[in-house]
């Protein structure tokens, strides 16, 4: 369940920034800016949903789950197919928010 809510919560992300980016460096019309500042706030919603004790270790796993997320971006939305060295970035930043999420703690 973790994983899902990081990869809707890094979706919604990367949507409410493309929103701006959309607006501002391709010229798209302000009303980009509505469903962006909607998508962001989701984010934060679905982030803040995210079972754990700190803030700071979600937002850390949430780093590479977005990484993973955006490289997807790039290839289905924007049409760029990531490199090797692209997948091998993110297969990095996987096995770094794996081992953060399920590292054993104690109590």
């Amino acid at each position: 369940m973790t994983y899902l809510l990081y990869v809707a919560a890094a979706l919604a992300e990367i949507a409410g920034s493309f929103s701006f980016w959309a607006w501002w460096r391709l010229e798209k019309s302000p009303l980009w800016l509505a469903p962006g500042l909607v998508c962001l706030a989701l984010f934060g919603f679905l982030l803040a949903l995210v079972d754990t004790s700190a803030a700071g270790r979600a937002y850390a796993a949430f780093g590479g789950i977005y990484i993973t997320a955006s490289l997807g971006w790039l290839w289905l939305v924007e049409g760029v197919r990531p490199d090797r060295w692209d997948l091998a970035g993110a297969a990095l930043c996987i096995i770094g928010a794996s081992v953060i999420l399920l590292a054993p703690r104690g109590a």
